[in-house]
């Protein structure tokens, strides 16, 4: 079994996406080997953690994302809207996030971007990982084929991947044009014929985003090379580990240890 859990925006099952606590519960699951967040600039420039583009949703503050001064973004309340155990929960850097996962997780980080909201966000995101030294811990995402080519024109060694909900049939095509070999794919598009040929191309696939045991298993079985991309790594390492091991110390016929 080489199918591996990540992260999706941190155990965000359990704790406010996209914030340290959500980070660091992932950290502490051994099987947990990928994380996946979302990056956006701040007025000022300064990349952080955020998935939407408005702050409505998962802090106390309102309005776009992009019209906001960091200084007035890191006072925010990131916690509460998830449960009052995270009350004042706060936003966090990349720069802090990379410093808190470096040489403990591989990071699918994705550049959220459309319609050049977001002018020179590459380079920051860029500048950014090579300060930490971490251009082999990191693959930068996005549904946006410009911010991938950007990055690609921006620096030749870093790992891109394009992020889809879709599967046209010059996928493979589209993503050896853009220069990238990871494909962040909605599970509902895989089937194990595609996946066996992006796995041949040399391409890593990653499904999003199952928080069931049935529909784990179901893409699981297509490929063992599939990552597996969830809310709740507490429910995959209950459909992959803890099962097999109980059928291992009952028969002896596995041995399973940390990955």
């Amino acid at each position: 079994m080489t199918d591996y859990c990540v992260a999706h925006r941190g155990f965000s099952g359990i704790a406010p996406e996209n914030t340290m606590a959500a980070v660091k519960l992932a950290m502490e699951d051994p099987y947990v080997k990928w994380i996946e967040v979302d990056v956006q600039l701040s007025k000022d420039g300064v990349p952080f953690l955020i998935h939407d583009y408005t702050l409505n949703r998962t802090t106390n503050g309102r309005g776009p994302v992009k019209d906001a001064l960091w200084s007035e973004l890191s006072k925010l309340d990131a916690g509460s809207w998830k449960s009052t155990i995270y009350s004042g929960e706060r936003l966090v850097t990349l720069v802090d996030f990379l410093i808190a996962v470096k040489g403990r997780l591989l990071v699918n980080l994705e550049i959220k971007t459309e319609a050049n909201k977001y002018p020179g966000i590459e380079q920051i995101v860029i500048e950014t990982v090579r300060k930490q030294g971490m251009e082999k811990e990191v693959v930068l995402t996005s549904f946006d084929t410009g911010a991938l080519r950007n990055v690609r024109s921006m620096d030749s060694e870093i790992r891109t991947g394009l992020i889809i909900d879709g599967r046209p049939a010059d996928l493979l095509d589209r993503l050896r044009g853009l220069g990238s070999d990871f494909l962040s794919i909605s599970y509902r598009q895989l089937t194990p014929e595609f996946a066996a040929l992006a796995v041949e191309a040399g391409i890593q696939v990653m499904a999003w985003t199952l928080d069931d045991a049935r529909t784990m298993k179901r893409i699981a079985d297509m490929h063992p090379d599939i990552l597996i991309c969830t809310n709740r790594p507490d429910v995959w390492r209950e459909t992959f580990i803890d099962k097999r091991s109980v059928r291992s110390s009952r028969f002896g016929l596995f041995k399973w240890g940390r990955k």
